[in-house]
C-alpha cells in the first residue's frame, strides 16, 4: 500500500530501501563486491501520540530504519518523513524533535560524571533554563538518578547508563522518541519502572514512540500496536495478540509445587510439556491470558510458585514463514 500524506501520518515510510554495497575478499588480492538490502520497500505511517512496537529478528533491518529515520542513513530508495521533514536532508532541524536510545551505544560522555553530560546537552539543544531543570528534576526522579548524577559514565552499569540515556533523550521535549532496547541490562523492578516512566510519558505529552525491543513484555505493556520486520520486509503490522495467532505462538506458565505430582491435569488448549519433580511446565497460546489456568491450578494444586515465559520473536516469526510455506 502506498503512503498518502495525511493527518494521521506523522512518522511516514512509503517503499522505503536501504541498499549497502559490501566488498568480501575471495582470495589474494581479490574482492567480490555485492550488495546487501538491508531494508526493501518497506511503506507504513505512525500517527502523532502513538506507541508502536517495531520488532524482528537480529539483522532484520530494525536499526537500518531507525537510522534513516533519524537521518543518520539515507535511504536508497523511496520516500520518508518525519514530522513532515525529510531525515537526511535536514538533520539538524530535526534532531531538536526527536530524542534517541540506543541500548548498546550511549550518547553520555563516557568520562564525565552523569551531570555534565546533562549540562552540555542544555547548552547543545538550547533548551531555556526553566523547561531544562523541570525535565532534568522529573527524570531524575522518577528513574532514580539522584545517586548517579556525580558518577563517571564509565562506571555505570549497563542498567544505570540506559536509565541516564533515556533521561538524556527527553531533555529537550522530543515530540518522537526512537527506543532501541530501552530496558537491556535492567532488573525486573526497574523495568517496571522505565516502562511506566514511558506510559506516563505518552500518556501525558504525547509523545510518539518507536520501540524496537527483543523483550516482548516491553511491546505487550506499553504498545497497542506491532510491526514486525525480517530480511528488511514488513511481514505484520497490528496488535500483538494478532501477531500471536499468525503465528500460533505459546507462553509457558512455570509452575513450583510442594512437592513431586503426576502432570496437572489442565483445561485444553493448555497442556503440560515438561516436568521435573515438583516443578512443571505447561504451554498454552500466547494470545490467551493466562488468569483463568493460573486461577485453577491455585484453587486444586499445592502451589509454591509460578511464573510466566513469554514466546521468543524470532520462533514466532519462524513459525509464521513455515504457515506461509504450507498455504
Amino acid at each position: 500500500m502506498t503512503v498518502t500524506e495525511d493527518a494521521d501520518g506523522f512518522i511516514e515510510l512509503d517503499r522505503v530501501e536501504k541498499v549497502f554495497d559490501v566488498r568480501k575478499k575471495t582470495g589474494f588480492l581479490k574482492r567480490e563486491r555485492r550488495q546487501v538490502r538491508a531494508v526493501d520497500s518497506i511503506s507504513f505511517r505512525v500517527a502523532r501520540g502513538e506507541m508502536v512496537g517495531y520488532i524482528g529478528p537480529n539483522g532484520a533491518g530494525k536499526s537500518t530504519t531507525i537510522k534513516m529515520l533519524t537521518g543518520i542513513l539515507t535511504p536508497s530508495g523511496g520516500r520518508l518523513r518525519v514530522a513532515g521533514i525529510d531525515p537526511s536532508r535536514e538533520r539538524t532541524r530535526l534532531a531538536h524533535r526527536i530524542g534517541v536510545v540506543f541500548g548498546q551505544r550511549t550518547t553520555l560522555w563516557w568520562d564525565l560524571p552523569l551531570i555534565d553530560s546533562y549540562r552540555l546537552m542544555h547548552r547543545m539543544y538550547r533548551i531555556p533554563d526553566a523547561r531544562y531543570r523541570a525535565n532534568l528534576d522529573r527524570c531524575v526522579e522518577l528513574l532514580q538518578l539522584a545517586d548517579l548524577l556525580d558518577v563517571p559514565v564509565r562506571q555505570l552499569s549497563l542498567g544505570q547508563r540506559m536509565r541516564g540515556d533515556i533521561a538524556a533523550a527527553l531533555l529537550h521535549d522530543p515530540e518522537v522518541l526512537y527506543l532501541d532496547e530501552p530496558t537491556i541490562g535492567l532488573d525486573v523492578i526497574s523495568k517496571a519502572r522505565v516502562r511506566e516512566f514511558l506510559r506516563d510519558l505518552n500518556a501525558e505529552r504525547g509523545t510518539t514512540v518507536l520501540l524496537t525491543t527483543h523483550d516482548l513484555q516491553d511491546i505487550e505493556q506499553l504498545c497497542s500496536r506491532v510491526m514486525v520486520i525480517d530480511h528488511g520486509r514488513l511481514m505484520y503490522d497490528g496488535p500483538l495478540a494478532g501477531l500471536h495467532e499468525a503465528g500460533e505462538s505459546e507462553r509457558t506458565l512455570v509452575v513450583d509445587l510442594d512437592r513431586e505430582l503426576p502432570p496437572i491435569d489442565a483445561p485444553a488448549p493448555a497442556r503440560v510439556v515438561r516436568v521435573e519433580g515438583p516443578r512443571q511446565w505447561l504451554a498454552f497460546p500466547a494470545a490467551q491470558s493466562a488468569a483463568p489456568l493460573v486461577a485453577r491450578i491455585a484453587a486444586e494444586y499445592p502451589l509454591v510458585d509460578l511464573s510466566v515465559r513469554e514466546p521468543d520473536i524470532e520462533a514466532v516469526i519462524a513459525r509464521m514463514y513455515e504457515e506461509r510455506a504450507i498455504t
